[in-house]
């Protein structure tokens, strides 16, 4: 494990519990093992100027650490890696250490790249070799529900090679010919059939060598790891996702988040 991997107290013995123990995860007994990848490198412009997006507080914490929290609550996920800002690795490993998390998880950050496509890759050259299974979460969905991680997990143990969880849409969709000049009318030239349409979301999960394939054969630069996939021509299969599993993009979606946190806390303790 690197340097920069979180310290696990007790490692020895907590393996061997893990090992023992009756509630030991169905991903222990098969052999196969998931880790979870969330690049936190983007400055996130549009929530306006501060800090990085992935270090906006909501409810008094870090989006990020939200993230990993979220992933970490899986039973499935024993290995959080977080891509950070290039030059700000030192401040997110001081930011995990300096919160509590899960102790049956490992955690490790590295350095990202300029892009999100090259922070995926760096993420997953870092995963040692017995993860068979990477979920690939933006660490600005903070408040995803863990039976939606498990969903995605169990499915690509099904043997799906990619899978992403996703929501039907509430509005209709109209595809439009670009404005030459931004803020100008636009034609519509086609209205997509709403119920075939689905707003995706993360964590999206792959089987190990499926994602290192398409990371290592796509080199535009995509918005999402499963496009790559389908760049593969393989196949991508979809999973219910959940209405709380949105992007915090703007300040509205941050005002909704910290919504959503309060409520939870008020009704489960969270």
């Amino acid at each position: 494990m690197s340097d920069e991997s979180r310290p696990s107290p007790a490692e020895t013995s907590a393996q061997t519990s893990a090992e023992t123990s009756p509630e030991t995860s169905v991903e222990d007994r098969t052999h196969t093992r998931t880790a979870a990848v969330i690049p936190a490198a983007g400055r996130g412009v549009r929530l306006g100027p501060g800090a990085p997006k992935a270090l906006r507080a909501l409810g008094g914490t870090p989006m990020l650490i939200h993230a990993v929290r979220a992933m970490a609550a899986s039973r499935g996920v024993s290995l959080v890696v977080v891509v950070a800002p290039p030059d700000g690795s030192a401040e997110v490993k001081s930011l995990l250490d300096a919160h509590a998390l899960p102790e049956r998880t490992d955690f490790l950050v590295v350095p990202g790249g300029e892009s999100r496509q090259e922070s995926v890759r760096l993420g997953l050259d870092a995963l040692p070799p017995e993860y068979d299974i990477v979920l690939v979460h933006d660490a600005a969905r903070p408040l995803v529900p863990v039976d939606t991680v498990d969903a995605v997990i169990d499915a690509v143990r099904e043997g799906a090679p990619a899978v992403v969880p996703a929501v039907p849409l509430a509005d209709t969709v109209k595809q439009v010919e670009p404005a030459e000049v931004p803020g100008d009318p636009e034609p519509v030239v086609a209205t997509p059939e709403r119920a075939r349409l689905r707003a995706v979301q993360t964590p999206q999960g792959f089987d190990r060598g499926t994602l290192v394939r398409a990371h290592g054969t796509v080199t535009e630069n995509v918005t999402d790891d499963a496009s790559m996939v389908e760049q593969l021509g393989l196949a991508v299969v979809v999973v219910p996702g959940h209405e709380e599993a949105f992007k915090v993009t703007r300040p509205l979606d941050l005002v909704l988040a910290e919504a959503v946190l309060a409520r939870r806390r008020l009704n489960d303790g969270f």
